[in-house]
C-alpha cells in the first residue's frame, strides 16, 4: 500500500465541519493551495511568451492567454477532485493501474518533465542575478544550487505558512506589474478589444505559433500532479459526504481564484510588452526587457532604473519560489511511480544538479550569451509539450472511472468533451514542434 502523498502535510491542515464556521471563515481554512498552484502559471517562460506576444502583436493575444487559463481551470479542477475523492495523488493513481515496464516509462518522462520545469526556474533566477547584480551567467547558474537551503527553510515552516509566503510572493508581483503598466498608460479600448478572440491568430502562421507557445507555457504537468496532492493538506472527513462536498467546493474556489491572479499577472506583462515595446520589434529576451524600461529612447519618460529593477526583483522572487512547488512535484513523482523516498534536501540537490549538468555544458558550447541562454527556455517548453497528454490522459481517464470516483465521476459528456480538449491541445502543440 502506498503512504499517504507528501506524507508531511498530508492532513496537517484542520479544516470547519459543515456544520460550523461562516463562509468566509471557511474559504480561508481552504485558501493556500491555489497560490502554490498558480506560482507554475507565472514563471520565466510565461513572462517570455507573454511579453513577446505583447511586443509582435500588441494586445491581440490576450485572448489566447484567457483561453489557456480556462483550460487550466478544468484540469486542476480534475485534479482537485481525485485527490480530494481518492485520498491519492495522481502518480499514485496511475502507477496503482499500470504494469511496471509502463510505469517505469512514465516516471522517467516525468522527471524530464520536472527537469524542464526546474530549467526555467534556473535560468529566470540566474538572468534576474545577472540583472540586477552584473553577475556572470555561469555564476548565477551555480548559485542556485544554494537554493536547496531556501527551499528546506521555508519547508520547514510549514504548509500555511508556505501558502501565506507564495501568495504575499504573488500579491508582490502583480503590485509591481500594475505600477508598470499604470505608469506606461495603455489604451484600454485596444485592450478589451484583445480579449475577443479573433481568426487572425489561426490565418497568421507566425502568431499561431507563439499563440500555441503561450498554451504550451501555461498548461504544464507539474501543476496537475502538484495539486492532486495539496488537495489533501487539508484534514476532513473522507466518510462524510457533505464534508468532501464542501472540500471540493472550497478547494475549486481556491484554484480558480489564484488562477485568476495567475492570469492578470500574464495579462499585465503581455500588457506592458505591447504598450511599451510594440514599435520596438526587437523584444528577443527578458533582458531586452530590462534594458527597455531604462531606455529612454524606447519608452521615452517613463525610462526609470527604478522600474527596471522591480523587473528584474519580480523576476528574481517568482524564479526562487518556484524551486518550492518543483521540489514538491518532484517528490510527488517519485515516490508515487516508484515508491521511492528521498529525504528533501537529497531530492532537491540530485534534481538541481541534474538540471545543471545540460545548462553548464550548453552555455559553455554559447559562451553564455544571455539571449541565446535564455532560449533554453524553449527546450524546456518542448520537453513540457511531450509530457503533458502523457499527465492529462490519465487524470481524464481516471476521474471519469465510477468504481474508482464513484458519485463524483465525470460524466460521459465532460469526459468527451476533455479528451476533446487534450488532443486538440497534443496536435497542436506537435505540429508547434514540427
Amino acid at each position: 500500500m502506498n503512504k499517504k502523498s507528501l506524507d508531511e502535510i498530508n492532513g496537517s491542515v484542520k479544516v470547519p465541519t459543515v456544520y460550523e464556521s461562516a463562509f468566509w471563515q471557511k474559504f480561508l481554512a481552504y485558501c493556500g493551495p491555489g497560490a502554490l498552484v498558480a506560482v507554475g502559471y507565472m514563471d520565466p517562460g510565461n513572462w517570455l511568451t507573454s511579453l513577446t506576444g505583447g511586443a509582435q502583436y500588441r494586445y491581440s493575444l490576450l485572448s489566447v492567454l484567457i483561453l489557456s487559463i480556462l483550460i487550466a481551470m478544468i484540469m486542476q479542477s480534475l485534479s482537485i477532485k481525485l485527490g480530494v475523492v481518492t485520498r491519492t495523488d495522481l502518480a499514485q493513481a496511475i502507477a496503482a493501474r499500470v504494469s511496471k515496464p509502463v510505469r517505469i516509462i512514465l516516471w522517467i518522462l516525468n522527471e524530464l518533465a520536472m527537469m524542464a520545469t526546474d530549467l526555467t526556474g534556473v535560468i529566470g533566477t540566474s538572468v534576474a542575478l545577472y540583472l540586477l547584480f552584473h553577475l556572470p551567467l555561469i555564476v548565477g547558474v551555480l548559485l542556485t544550487v544554494a537554493d536547496v537551503i531556501v527551499v528546506l527553510l521555508f519547508l520547514q515552516f510549514g504548509i500555511r505558512r508556505i501558502e501565506f509566503i507564495v501568495l504575499a510572493t504573488i500579491l508582490i508581483v502583480a503590485g509591481i506589474f500594475t505600477i508598470e503598466v499604470v505608469r506606461a498608460h495603455p489604451e484600454w479600448s485596444p485592450i478589451l478589444n484583445g480579449c475577443i478572440p479573433s481568426a487572425n491568430i489561426i490565418n497568421n502562421h507566425a502568431q499561431l505559433l507563439l499563440s500555441l507557445g503561450i498554451i504550451g507555457a501555461t498548461i504544464m504537468p507539474h501543476n496537475i500532479y502538484l495539486h492532486s496532492a495539496l488537495a489533501q493538506s487539508r484534514r476532513y472527513d473522507e466518510h462524510d459526504p457533505r464534508q468532501v462536498h464542501e472540500t471540493l467546493q472550497f478547494a475549486n474556489w481556491d484554484s480558480i481564484i489564484h488562477l485568476v491572479a495567475a492570469l492578470l499577472v500574464n495579462a499585465l506583462l503581455m500588457i506592458m510588452g505591447g504598450t511599451l515595446f510594440f514599435h520596438h520589434g526587437n523584444l528577443n529576451s527578458l533582458a531586452d526587457v530590462f534594458d527597455g524600461l531604462n531606455n529612454s529612447k524606447i519608452v521615452g519618460s517613463l525610462a526609470s532604473p527604478v522600474m527596471s529593477g522591480l523587473f528584474g526583483f519580480a523576476l528574481l522572487i517568482t524564479g526562487l519560489i518556484s524551486s518550492i512547488t518543483s521540489t514538491l512535484a518532484g517528490q510527488i513523482v517519485m515516490e508515487g511511480y516508484i515508491n521511492l523516498r528521498l529525504p528533501l534536501w537529497k531530492r532537491r540537490l540530485l534534481t538541481r544538479l541534474v538540471t545543471l549538468i545540460p545548462v553548464i555544458i550548453i552555455g559553455c558550447c554559447i559562451h553564455f550569451n544571455e539571449q541565446e541562454f535564455e532560449q533554453l527556455i524553449i527546450i524546456a517548453q518542448i520537453i513540457l509539450s511531450v509530457a503533458l497528454p502523457f499527465t492529462l490522459f490519465p487524470l481524464i481517464i481516471i476521474t471519469s472511472n465510477h468504481q474508482i470516483m464513484g458519485q463524483y465521476a465525470n460524466r460521459h459528456w465532460q469526459m468527451i468533451s476533455y479528451l476533446i480538449i487534450v488532443l486538440a491541445l497534443t496536435f497542436l502543440n506537435f505540429a508547434a514542434l514540427f
